[in-house]
């Protein structure tokens, strides 16, 4: 396997914090045999309720479709350590992640099978994710190496979860913070 250095594409806004791996995948479905098929139930539970409230999930949105970058809130995959969750993140088409925090083993699942996370703080986070669905074809760009989201002009610099804060070296349409 190559290495992954960047991955660009459209990319898909999922609000909130603590959405678990039973909501990325429901339980009933980790009777499967192989992985095929998952991506297809992805938040498939959060899909059915927000229909049910006529409203549309991410998942679901035209606007998102072929999408693959995921931009999430905090705490994104908490819950049970099922590898399935970032399993059928991938087979729907997701190939990096962007979030504020990660539960650690969701992390070290979902990065061991090659789906790269970056972490960013919960201002730039809101922010890509306002930028996305402004105009959901604006190209999203998740450099591995250099730990950066750039989108719509803009730059934002990843941190590492292990130091005490976040980096605070970045740029937003030409405006540094």
């Amino acid at each position: 396997m190559s290495e992954i250095k960047q991955i660009s594409g459209t990319a898909v806004p999922v609000r909130g914090n603590d959405i678990d791996t039973d909501r990325i995948i429901p339980a009933r479905f980790l009777r499967c045999v192989s992985f095929e098929g998952l991506g297809a139930h992805a938040f498939e539970d959060d899909r059915a309720q927000d229909a049910a409230k006529g409203k549309t999930h991410p998942f679901d949105d035209a606007r998102f479709a072929g999408s693959q970058v995921l931009v999430a809130n905090s705490n994104f995959g908490c819950g049970s350590s099922r590898e399935h969750a970032p399993q059928a993140i991938y087979r729907w088409g997701v190939r990096a992640i962007v979030a504020v925090s990660y539960s650690e083993i969701f992390y070290g699942n979902t990065v061991a099978m090659g789906l790269p996370c970056v972490h960013v703080s919960a201002v730039d986070a809101d922010t890509i994710q306002t930028l996305i669905e402004a105009d959901p074809k604006v190209l999203v760009t998740v450099d591995i190496a250099a730990n950066s989201v750039t989108v719509g002009g803009g730059v934002v610099r990843g941190h590492d979860p292990r130091r005490t804060a976040p980096a605070v070296s970045h740029r937003w349409l030409g405006r540094d913070f």
